[in-house]
């Protein structure tokens, strides 16, 4: 399984994740704010305490996670997310 080694909160909840595989790949979390679990992240500072946890898990301290294969197969590479921007 695929894990997550870093992670860099961005603006407009865009995360940039390097993966264990050596890839970097962005992740679009604002779907996720239409989700009651994921209310807290309408707050952008509480946005922005994300983290990696020793599992390779991007998580935030309440417990909320985004699992590593969900952020992989539903994220678009560095390269390809610039070339559109």
């Amino acid at each position: 399984m695929i894990r997550a080694k870093k992670v860099i909160p961005m603006k407009n909840y865009i995360s940039l994740i390097e993966f264990d595989n050596g890839e970097k790949k962005i992740y679009n979390c604002h779907p996720l704010l239409q989700i009651p679990l994921f209310n807290e992240l309408k707050d952008e500072d509480f946005f922005r305490s994300v983290h990696v946890d020793e599992m390779g898990i991007v998580c935030w301290s309440n417990a909320t996670d985004i699992e590593p294969n969900e952020l992989y197969n539903n994220s678009e590479s560095v390269n390809a997310f610039l070339q559109v921007s």
